[in-house]
């Protein structure tokens, strides 16, 4: 509903505008603590009439004329200094309410997005960053699916990179835990076959030979390497469901090299880059980044550099758009990857999201040796840290009761923390806060969720049933107008997160939404409000109820019924 009141207010302003004799291309609009909606215009107009700003909003305002359709959304327009403000009206929230309980829809949009991400090499276990990474692109999904977009979601699969060969031929040295989930064991068989690397290098060779043979296609050494890559994807594939996460697709990189594709990729920057040879390497300068993009190794192998070309080359055919979720230390890369597909006129280019990297508080978790800490390990000690928030709060419930709600909270704050930060700033992710209701993270939405559940439970026990129709004309008490009014820019975040491909304002919002419901929850009875009020409030609650569960599933958190 916000966005059809801002475009009301657009036009209004514009005609005003036409009327006062006022030219001006921008209407600088923007949500205010003191308005529904503000205009700076006076602002941008000033200079070019050289009059002050506060003059021509008096005049801009005097020339308003609100009609009754303009009235339908809009209660009143007011110059306040410089500044034009502009008030919904009581009808706009009323439809608020209508919206959401009819279903709040988004129009189909004939754009398909591939976004990868996550794409962590299949030589371990994912770690703290690779959460990141997968939180971010699975959340954006999310977004651009929840506006109407057709999404697909991409992991790339490394599996011809110097790392994976460490790790075949080191489950070929050292061989596997079979005890242990596979992504971790084949962890293990690679840190071994490093530190044997690090002390003996003749045992290079046998990794570089198998590199050869892989990329030539000899059907035992694949063989090898489909073990141990399908292997650890399912072990990294296992940690993602913990996350709620899923890929659509998983593309591994060989098939780009098999399929001719990197060897044409190949000729083609030859015969039109600025190519660079240094023995058989062969290296492609471009124009505006100072690091040379290496294309082909000495020995004659391809790079990951020139298979990614490939499969963006691929993608785009697929797509009307398509994003990539990195970390920094891509950034230079993304560069890269952009003009060499520039070179290669490709029609779709890259969006990048650039993640800055996350940490941990020192010495909240300890490390073993030779180990990063798996994101398996923080999940596990997440949700052991919510149990113990659980089996304090609710003795009565069962022990398997508290460990799904405490599941549903741990895996909550996690995914909630990764994106309540803009990506470009570095996080250092504290557990202990996460979880912690008073610091208003996934734990303090998810509450908020449950009290509403519980009173709409409560009221059906009690035999009230939330109302086909009621009275919304008497929600006007200061919390309830704020809270309704808070339920009509859902949509308007979404769509704003989507168009700058930006989370951390929908995280926000869900927080906010959970504040002033509590506000609400707090000022005003609803079950022991007389019937028609009751009946009013009943609404409010439910069409709470379900944009908190919708901004919760919109950021891949479960939204529990009871807490």
């Amino acid at each position: 509903m916000y966005r059809a009141f801002k475009r009301a207010v657009e036009h209004l302003l514009k005609r005003a505008l036409e009327e006062a004799s006022y030219e001006c291309t921008s209407l600088e609009l923007e949500p205010s603590e003191h308005a529904d909606i503000t205009s700076r215009v006076a602002f941008t107009l000033a200079t070019k009439y050289r009059k002050p700003p506060k003059s021509i909003a008096d005049d801009i305002v005097r020339h308003i004329v609100l009609t009754p359709a303009d009235r339908a959304l809009i209660s009143e327009a007011v110059a306040m200094g410089p500044y034009i403000n502009f008030y919904v009206s009581d009808s706009f929230l009323n439809a608020t309410l209508e919206r959401i309980k009819a279903g709040n829809t988004a129009d189909k949009r004939d754009t398909k997005i591939i976004i990868e991400h996550t794409s962590a090499n299949p030589d371990g276990p994912l770690h703290i960053g690779h959460l990141r990474n997968a939180i971010i692109g699975d959340t954006l999904a999310r977004v651009l699916k929840r506006v109407g977009y057709h999404v697909e979601t991409q992991y790339y699969v490394n599996d011809m990179g110097r790392q994976v060969a460490v790790a075949v031929w080191g489950v070929s040295r050292f061989g596997l835990n079979m005890e242990k989930k596979g992504d971790h064991a084949i962890a293990d068989a690679y840190i071994a076959a490093n530190r044997m690397l690090e002390s003996d290098a003749t045992c290079q060779s046998e990794v570089d030979a198998l590199m050869k043979r892989y990329e030539i296609g000899d059907e035992a050494v694949m063989k090898r390497y489909e073990s141990v890559v399908q292997r650890c994807l399912a072990g990294i594939k296992a940690s993602l469901h913990r996350l709620n996460i899923r890929h659509d697709i998983f593309v591994f990189e060989s098939r780009f090299v098999r399929s001719g594709d990197v060897e044409r990729v190949i000729e083609e920057l030859k015969h039109r880059g600025d190519i660079k040879y240094e023995g058989p390497a062969i290296m492609l300068r471009l124009e505006g980044i100072d690091k040379e993009l290496v294309i082909q190794r000495t020995d004659g192998t391809s790079l990951y550099t020139t298979r990614d070309l490939a499969y963006h080359m691929w993608k785009s055919e697929r797509c009307d758009r398509m994003i990539d979720v990195f970390g920094k230390d891509h950034e230079l890369v993304s560069e890269q990857l952009r003009k060499a597909l520039l070179l290669l006129s490709v029609d779709v280019l890259p969006e990048f999201v650039i993640f800055e990297f996350v940490s941990l508080p020192s010495g909240s978790l300890s490390t073993r040796a030779g180990r990063y800490i798996s994101a398996d390990e923080l999940m596990d000690k997440i949700e052991e840290r919510a149990y113990e928030e659980v089996d304090k709060r609710r003795s009565d419930l069962s022990g398997d009761k508290k460990r799904a709600i405490a599941r549903i909270v741990g895996i909550g704050a996690l995914r909630y923390d990764m994106v309540k930060v803009s990506p470009e700033k570095h996080m250092i992710f504290d557990l202990e806060e996460a979880l912690d209701i008073e610091k208003k993270g996934a734990p303090f939405v998810q509450y908020a969720h449950a009290r509403a559940c519980s009173i709409l439970r409560v009221a059906r026990e009690h035999g009230i049933a939330v109302p086909e129709s009621a009275d919304l004309s008497l929600l006007r008490a200061d919390s309830e107008v704020a809270l309704i009014k808070k339920l009509s820019t859902f949509e308007y975040v979404l769509e704003n997160a989507a168009c700058e491909l930006k989370l951390h304002p929908v995280a926000r919002y869900a927080r906010e939404l959970a504040e002033l419901f509590n506000i609400f929850y707090k000022n005003c009875p609803v079950l022991n409000a007389d019937e028609e009020l009751r009946a009013a409030r009943l609404v409010l609650v439910e069409c709470t109820m379900r944009v908190l569960h919708e901004v919760l599933s919109v950021l891949g958190i479960e939204a529990p019924e009871e807490m």
